[in-house]
């Protein structure tokens, strides 16, 4: 193993305050993370009648046109707001080390900062059993009420590894025998004909931009996935599925 360390996983990135979750899968997966710190709970009585909370969690109720106040406008809330704690920071390498010989895919993203693509990427994440999602700090979102929703409880059993340098962290990726899979439409290959049989890294790119060259160069393989001619991409959400879907599903899995 080399001797950096290439920084940490689930954490969130700095921010002034503490988020706010908001819907029903995003607040109570927080709320059963063992790990979760949840400072305090907004919610229409009816709605928190239906959970089992726990006695020491300050919960204060509220009427719905009260919640609004809390998330954006139009925001789905359904009828509970919880001001949670960031999860705590821990290194790449514990992770890689703790799921040494596990041949389920890591996922890595470049530069993509949209929250909502984000959140539904760790909903693929959580789907397909990926081990981790891995950013780079300062070019992702933190997280926030609007990852968590679209993540829809994700957020709470997905590893999210920030790092300071991309690069470094895929050539620590690698010592730790991942096959690393760029995603890019100008591949000649197919996901399927370059996923490994062993233990794979998929990296994706910003919509619009892909991956940067640096992190491409880090890469073992450049692959696309097969789609029509009539299309000329996907959003980066949905590529990413697509992605997992095929290595949780590769033949000699």
């Amino acid at each position: 193993m080399s001797g950096h360390k290439s920084q940490r996983r689930r954490g969130a990135a700095q921010t002034s305050g503490n988020p706010k979750f908001w819907g029903r899968h995003a607040v109570m997966a927080a709320i059963e993370n063992p790990e979760r710190r949840i400072i305090k709970v907004w919610g229409v009585r009816e709605t928190l009648a239906a959970y089992d909370l726990p006695s020491d969690l300050p919960v204060i109720y509220c009427q719905p046109t009260d919640l609004a106040r809390f998330v954006p406008k139009d925001a789905p809330h359904q009828g509970i707001v919880a001001e949670i704690a960031p999860l705590e920071d821990v290194w790449l390498g514990d992770i890689l080390e703790e799921h040494e010989g596990d041949p389920r895919p890591i996922l890595i993203l470049d530069q993509v900062t949209d929250p909502h693509n984000v959140g539904a990427i760790f909903r693929s994440a959580a789907a397909f059993d990926a081990i981790a999602v891995v950013t780079q700090d300062r070019h992702a979102p933190p997280e926030s009420g609007a990852l968590a929703k679209s993540a829809s409880g994700a957020l709470e059993v997905v590893p999210w590894v920030r790092v300071v340098n991309l690069a470094r962290a895929l050539e620590e990726i690698a010592e730790h025998q991942y096959w690393r899979i760029g995603l890019a439409g100008h591949a000649t290959v197919t996901l399927d004909e370059a996923l490994a049989p062993t233990r794979n890294a998929l990296v994706l790119g910003a919509e619009g931009e892909g991956m940067r060259r640096n992190i491409e160069e880090h890469c073992d393989q450049i692959a696309k996935l097969p789609i029509s001619d009539r299309m000329e991409s996907l959003n980066v959400s949905n590529a990413a599925a697509v992605a997992l879907y095929a290595a949780a599903t590769r033949k000699d899995a």
